[in-house]
């Protein structure tokens, strides 16, 4: 007498099974997070990782800093775009930027949604006609899509807890955590100087680098003569 219903409950569940099924192939499903907004705070030569940057990513309103370790590739397309350089070709974050505005393609913000094994993880969040789309990315990148689009930067809360430091406002930019964005490695510290040149021999350099296109050194150069024009 059971077999009956044991039937008809069993049809029932696999209905539901498919039901579910079809509604997450239509669905995207999106897990909440608490956002918190960024902004570019600073950006220095690494001292624990050889050829890389240390950025600062400070927290709107407060003193905390998240300290990520970059490549110098990235590290010179931020520093270009923030120290208003006018390269001569369009450099590869400049090439999207423009290929997106030709498509009609919004970025509308990037997201710090994920920090493992000392690694940081980042999405673009794009607009298009109405559809949203994310694209998985890392945060050097992700950080110099978000300057040339003008669109905000945002953090899970729980990222800044973990990671982040707090400084007061007369301390210098601390040094970042020794871990490469990508890899998580440890490298030898490299120190670069240019004491043994003059302010006037700086400029010069700096006018070179730009028209060869070495924009890492250019950025190197300019560092210098920025901390120069400081103390005088």
């Amino acid at each position: 007498m059971l077999i009956k219903p044991l039937k008809i409950l069993i049809i029932l569940c696999a209905d539901i099974r498919i039901m579910y099924n079809f509604i997450c192939s239509k669905k995207k499903i999106t897990f909440y997070m608490k956002k918190v907004e960024m902004f570019v705070a600073g950006m220095s030569y690494s001292q624990s990782q050889s050829g890389a940057y240390a950025l600062f990513l400070g927290v709107v309103g407060e003193e905390k800093r998240l300290p990520i370790i970059i490549g110098g590739f990235e590290a010179q397309a931020i520093a270009i775009f923030l120290e208003k350089m006018k390269p001569q070709r369009p450099l590869t974050h400049d090439l999207f930027k423009n290929f997106a505005d030709s498509f009609h393609v919004h970025l509308k913000e990037v997201v710090i949604n994920k920090f493992e094994e000392g690694i940081f993880f980042s999405k673009l969040v794009c607009e298009k006609d109405g559809d949203e789309v994310e694209i998985d990315s890392r945060t050097s990148d992700a950080v110099a899509l978000a300057l040339r689009f003008g669109c905000p930067i945002y953090a899970d809360a729980s990222i800044i807890d973990e990671a982040g430091i707090v400084i007061e406002e007369s301390d210098e930019e601390p040094e970042a955590k020794e871990k490469d964005e990508d890899t998580g490695k440890e490298v030898a510290p490299t120190v670069y100087a240019y004491e043994d040149f003059l302010l006037e021999e700086l400029e010069e350099m700096l006018q070179k680098a730009i028209e060869e296109e070495n924009y890492e050194e250019a950025s190197r150069i300019r560092d210098e003569i920025k901390r120069r024009k400081e103390k005088i």
